[in-house]
């Protein structure tokens, strides 16, 4: 029998914060920081997996997509709008009650579900874990699970924290220290490096296409680049 992803003390500090999801200047406003930059390269790799038209507004159309860890739908919303039949699953029922009440004012149909990962059935074209990873309770088991409701010829993309001394002083140190982030989200022993994702995912049985680093700067604020020290995306697809 599969056993569970989530941890409840996870699942509860996330969802006393469903409240003002939506509010980009609320406790997930580092979130909407970050979604246009993982938005941008989710993109860039469903052009290039898929071989789409660059310039089209619905590049997931005819195809599905499950977002993992979905909150109250940051991530979820782009992906039907750009085409996809979306299914977004959460371990937080606030979340998805917050995120079932926004999609609904915003005439998008999603299927929301909380649920974890393993108690999912079906595949996907496209699968995606943003910063979820480092919140649950065994990382290679999730992606394992990850890798099981990818479809073949499918894409998997996910994001997470590096575990390296400059990502624990702007995550931990500052960002929860100073407020910008609720105290208590992240655990530094959590992190994973890109070397341990990519052999995770091979033990998988998915081939890694793509690392690719968000960092931050005082002209560019987030931004993607080379450098994986702070955070990083990852593409895979099965071997």
């Amino acid at each position: 029998m599969a056993t569970t992803s989530i941890r409840a003390g996870e699942a509860a500090h996330f969802g006393a914060m469903a409240g003002d999801w939506w509010d980009p200047d609320g406790a997930s406003a580092m979130l909407h920081k970050l979604n246009p930059v993982r938005l941008a390269y989710i993109r860039d790799r469903i052009d290039q997996h898929w071989q789409s038209d660059e310039s089209g507004f619905r590049p997931l159309a005819g195809k599905s997509a499950l977002d993992v860890g979905c909150g109250a739908g940051l991530l979820a919303e782009p992906l039907a709008r750009l085409g996809a039949k979306v299914t977004a699953i959460d371990a937080a029922p606030e979340l998805i009650a917050a995120a079932k009440d926004h999609a609904a004012g915003s005439g998008l149909d999603i299927d929301y579900r909380a649920v974890g990962v393993e108690a999912l059935d079906g595949r996907f074209d496209l699968v995606t874990a943003m910063e979820v990873v480092e919140h649950v309770a065994d990382p290679r088991a999730f992606v394992r699970d990850l890798a099981q409701r990818l479809a073949p010829g499918g894409l998997l993309i996910l994001s997470t924290p590096n575990r390296t001394a400059w990502s624990r002083l702007l995550t931990i140190t500052l960002a929860e220290g100073l407020g910008w982030i609720p105290r208590g989200t992240h655990r530094y022993e959590d992190f994973i490096t890109p070397e341990e994702m990519s052999a995770m995912m091979a033990e998988a049985g998915l081939a890694v296409d793509d690392v690719e680093g968000i960092a931050v700067s005082p002209t560019k604020g987030l931004h993607l680049s080379d450098d994986t020290n702070l955070n990083y995306l990852v593409a895979a697809h099965h071997r």
